[in-house]
């Protein structure tokens, strides 16, 4: 069961540029508003499916607020900016550029990302101390 109080950020647990992204985040989350699971996890999986997700045509971050709504590529980005910490959430203000201009951005980057910053052969593992973060 996921507190309603939360926010799940997916993302694919095997890109090097994906976990950087997740540690940023955990740090600037200092309202503890963010839980984390790999796409590729059994929770991921389930997750995805619920939503009617395509993991073939979504495979890099995906915000979802439970019982609310889900975001994919820039929106997701922003959504999670918008709750950390200053200046990071004010990253949320390029909203004003037209999504498809943002996701154009966007899926540039995840197509060359495992080519940029290099592929794990597993999905990350949590520390002890940060493990309370991240669904089973």
């Amino acid at each position: 069961m996921i507190p309603n109080n939360k926010k799940i950020i997916l993302f694919d647990g095997v890109c090097n540029l994906c976990n950087g992204a997740i540690q940023f985040i955990i740090k600037r989350d200092t309202n503890n508003i963010f839980l984390f699971s790999p796409l590729q996890s059994e929770t991921g999986q389930k997750l995805l499916n619920e939503r009617k997700i395509d993991s073939k045509n979504i495979d890099s971050i995906i915000l979802i607020e439970p019982s609310i709504a889900y975001y994919i590529k820039s929106n997701a980005a922003l959504e999670i900016a918008k709750q950390l910490n200053s200046p990071w959430k004010h990253i949320h203000l390029f909203k004003v550029f037209p999504q498809g201009f943002r996701d154009f951005v966007y899926d540039f980057i995840a197509k060359n990302r495992y080519n940029w910053y290099g592929k794990k052969e597993q999905c990350m593992v949590p520390t002890a101390e940060l493990k309370a973060k991240f669904l089973p």
